[in-house]
């Protein structure tokens, strides 16, 4: 090697000579190739770099993202919804954070191995449903969406790969069952279904969802015209009272008849929205506002102030019910008959079927049925509440059908669209109904007139001597001076009218000098509370009516007043 070097170097040296001119001569060929050499070196190091530093970026991007968002795609649960409040300011609805459990298929081990932890911390998991999932070869699929907190922890400790979780949106509702028809529900996407929720959504929340601008901070909470207070009486009445009554389900409503607000409205049976796995059993109706029925005797507030409006009768008027009415195949009898000639005010306090068909006979069929579409009472209800049933009646009415819609049989309509037309009965007015709050100046600037001044005097009278010496005995609540009338109406059971199944109603009003609230209830099918005892409205119904005046009154700021009971007489009122 070493004796080498001097003939390298003498090589080397070799390689330049000079030229005829006198100039170096430099192997071209040889410096060419080494260049090209140089810059496919420089090339391949820049390609290389390249592709490391995207690498490179990605991975800290990924290291930087929530973790929540690394477990599949986006899911679309992300929009907020505003919370619903009573009119206090009580929560009924608002957003809470929940985990759902996403699995990644092609990082599934074993999908029957699996399957069996989870099975150990959900045991109402779908194994063939589940098991297709796993082994589908997707990217992502949710496995149970809104797990509770403990679940989460549960699946977490069975250390499963291929398993994640992420963070979504849910209902909460604290009051639960209380105002569940009214508040509603929102489905697995929490977009609303039912209820006020529905209501939200269509009035523009689902676009702006839709948009990604419903943000939590910037959406104001929807205030209800409930009184959670209020509310929790009524439900836990007609709840009490459908199991004290053996009835297949009961209801009330209390509306204030100056503005139209609902303050309470419940019906049994109902659900609990937190849980809602029987909110579609086919006894879960909205019975005040979604059930049509045959209302009965309440209708008869309907007859007497038609006849009073009309002019053609007066609290003097006198009717002959000494014997029943037949037309056609019908007869009209009287549950209580007193087989003679009956004033107004009597045919009312007496509930006279025979009475009132002679009331409607004095105003005729065509003023009859103008009278009731006038109230409201035969048109579909406007409100903001979703779930509300169209009335119906016959498509050509006749002597017979005015005879019979004139004690109650004949047309359906809902108990909430029967207590808006009492409403009107003691104000003059007729109302919408609304679940959000109304001042009285803004209710008068969609009230109609429906009838005169003297037409509420006479009504208001009629309720308050029912209350003193009739069927309305049973609601008086001592210094809130009740009126009201009972309705007791045979159901309709294939095609016939039953005898041992009745729909109860009562309407009460108070206080009567100057009536500010309706409460009517309602009891389906109830059986006497004793062997022995009675099954008319006043025995049921207008009791569910009187306990919740007795509990809501004072909440709803009515002030007792003892100076006088509940007198009225028709001396009085003349």
């Amino acid at each position: 090697m070493i004796g080498r070097l001097p003939k390298i170097g003498n090589l080397l040296r070799r390689r330049k000579r000079p030229a005829e001119d006198g100039s170096i001569v430099v192997d071209a060929a040889r410096k060419a190739t080494g260049g090209k050499a140089k810059t496919r070196i420089v090339m391949t190091m820049a390609v290389f770099f390249t592709i490391y530093s995207t690498i490179a970026g990605r991975l800290v991007y990924l290291g930087l993202q929530n973790p929540d968002n690394s477990g599949g795609p986006q899911s679309r649960v992300t929009a907020s919804r505003p919370d619903i409040v009573d009119r206090n300011g009580e929560v009924l609805a608002t957003d809470i954070k929940t985990a759902s459990l996403f699995a990644e298929p092609r990082r599934i081990v074993d999908a029957d191995e699996a399957i069996e932890k989870l099975s150990t911390v959900l045991p109402e998991i779908d194994y063939e449903q589940t098991y297709h999932k796993l082994k589908s070869g997707a990217g992502f699929v949710w496995l149970q969406r809104q797990l509770t907190p403990k679940q989460q922890a549960d699946i977490m400790a069975l250390g499963i790969p291929g398993l994640g979780f992420r963070t979504e949106k849910r209902r909460f509702y604290p009051s639960g069952e209380t105002s569940s028809y009214i508040v509603g529900l929102t489905n697995i996407d929490n977009q609303g279904i039912s209820g006020m929720e529905k209501y939200i959504d269509d009035q523009g929340l689902t676009d702006l969802q839709a948009s990604g601008l419903a943000v939590a901070r910037d959406l104001k909470p929807v205030k209800l015209s409930i009184d959670l207070r209020v509310q929790h009486v009524v439900r836990d009445e007609v709840a009490t009272g459908m199991e004290r009554f053996h009835a297949i389900a009961a209801g009330a409503v209390v509306l204030n008849v100056k503005t139209g607000e609902v303050l309470a409205m419940a019906s049994v049976p109902d659900f609990d929205p937190n849980n809602p796995y029987n909110a579609q059993d086919k006894d879960r109706l909205n019975r005040m506002s979604a059930g049509l029925y045959e209302m009965g005797s309440t209708f008869k507030s309907f007859t007497t102030g038609m006849a009073l409006d009309s002019g053609k009768v007066t609290l003097e008027s006198r009717f002959d019910a000494s014997r029943p009415i037949r037309i056609g195949r019908q007869t009209i009898h009287d549950f209580h008959s007193k087989g003679r000639v009956l004033s107004v005010p009597e045919v009312f306090i007496y509930s006279s079927n025979i009475g009132s068909a002679k009331e409607a006979e004095a105003v005729g069929i065509e003023g009859h049925r103008e009278f009731l579409h006038r109230l409201g009472v035969l048109e579909k209800m406007q409100t903001e509440l979703p779930e509300v049933a169209r009335p119906t009646e016959p498509r050509v009415w006749k002597q017979v059908n005015s005879i019979t819609i004139a004690f109650g049989h004949g047309v359906s309509t809902t108990p909430l669209q029967t207590a808006v037309g009492c409403a009107a009965l003691m104000s003059g007015y007729l109302i919408e109904p609304t679940f959000l709050p109304r001042t009285a100046e803004q209710a008068m600037e969609v009230a109609k007139r429906v009838v005169k001044e003297k037409t509420v005097e006479g009504m208001r009278y009629l309720y308050a001597l029912n209350a003193e010496k009739g069927s309305g005995k049973n609601a008086r609540v001592p210094g809130y001076r009740v009126g009201g009338k009972t309705g007791t109406a045979e159901k309709v059971v294939n095609g016939r009218y039953s005898k041992e199944k009745n729909f109860n109603a009562f309407v009460a009003a108070f206080p009567m000098d100057d009536p500010q609230y309706i409460v009517l209830t309602i009891a389906d099918e109830p059986k006497p509370e004793k062997p022995g005892m009675g099954n008319t409205a006043a025995s049921n119904a207008g009791i569910m009516a009187a306990n919740i005046i007795r509990r809501a009154a004072s909440m709803l700021g009515v002030k007792p007043d003892f100076s006088h009971e509940n007198g009225a007489t028709l001396v009085s009122y003349q």
